[in-house]
């Protein structure tokens, strides 16, 4: 188990543009062929190289877990086939609202969801249906964003730096694993920007400190 180092379109923001789950990947066609035949290689889980609605923003347009993967209104035919082939036998829903940033909006692992409480009740019940696990409003750091502001693995959380204890005691209680805090890519606190990972192992943007590779490690229980 380790963390690999990436960047992605020069950027060291590859959780905007990648999602993983322990089941699959996503990342863009328009990144390397090696730089994805990598990313694969770490997780451990099948790849799928797509777009969603012809945008490489895939991590802050999709949320999903090994249950489900939930996507915006605009997804297009083929690139929902193309996920299909990696998803196996989960779950996707494409959701009809205005807000399409699902990937900004949901924190889930394969145990639970956290999602902007900015959503009304029935999408957040959709999304619960699909992930197959509990869903629940919620933020980080008093901001709404919660997919953007933490990772959340089957092992753990690594969230926002000024996360408030009561928001951290719901994120253990839903997601069920430890909730630890730190920065990425010298010391941006979106976490989820720069961070993707499931169980097997952590990929983090190519400025993450020594520190922060530490931290991130110990939380997500990536280092023997």
């Amino acid at each position: 188990m380790a963390i690999y180092l990436l960047s992605l379109f020069g950027s060291a923001s590859i959780g905007v543009y990648s999602l993983a789950t322990d089941k699959m990947v996503l990342i863009p066609p328009e990144a390397s062929e090696s730089k994805a035949g990598k990313v694969e290689n770490w997780l451990c889980v099948n790849l799928a190289r797509t777009t969603i609605g012809g945008s490489v923003l895939l991590g802050a347009l999709v949320c999903a877990n090994s249950n489900g993967v939930v996507l915006p209104h605009y997804v297009r035919k083929k690139e929902l086939r193309t996920i299909k082939k990696v998803a196996n036998d989960a779950n996707l829903a494409i959701l009809e609202t205005k807000k399409t940033s699902y990937g900004n909006m949901v924190l889930t692992n394969d145990y639970g969801a956290v999602v902007d409480p900015r959503l009304k009740p029935s999408t957040i019940e959709k999304i619960s249906d699909t992930l197959g696990v509990e869903a629940v409003p919620g933020e980080i750091a008093g901001l709404p964003y919660v997919g953007s502001l933490a990772l959340a693995t089957n092992k753990g959380v690594l969230a926002h730096p000024l996360i408030r204890e009561e928001e951290k005691q719901l994120l253990k209680k839903i997601l069920k694993v430890p909730v630890d805090v730190g920065t990425i890519n010298c010391g941006i606190p979106y976490v989820a920007t720069g961070l993707i990972g499931n169980s097997n192992n952590v990929v983090a943007g190519f400025l993450s400190t020594g520190p922060e590779m530490f931290i991130i490690g110990q939380a997500l229980e990536v280092v023997s």
